[in-house]
């Protein structure tokens, strides 16, 4: 969860959000926003992902363990 809340953090600061904006904006509360981005582990997925979604960023799921096909073809091409 840390990674996605740097993430999080990141693109709210390259939009110049407030995390107060990204709630209003997600509908979700300004706790709920520095939960995310402090990487709590507990956070529900369906305001995670409203959050996601306003900042143009997706969930991606993987096998745990294996890369992902852009990753494998990117090991394939070296």
């Amino acid at each position: 969860m840390a990674t996605l809340g740097s993430e999080v953090r990141a693109r709210r600061a390259s939009l110049s959000l407030s995390q107060q904006d990204l709630a209003d904006l997600a509908g979700v509360s300004e706790r709920f926003v520095r939960f995310v981005e402090t990487g709590k582990s507990t956070v529900q997925l369906e305001p995670l992902l409203a959050v996601l979604d306003t900042l143009g960023l997706e969930l991606s799921l993987r096998q745990a363990g294996r890369p992902t096909a852009s990753e494998a073809a990117s090991e394939t091409a070296q």
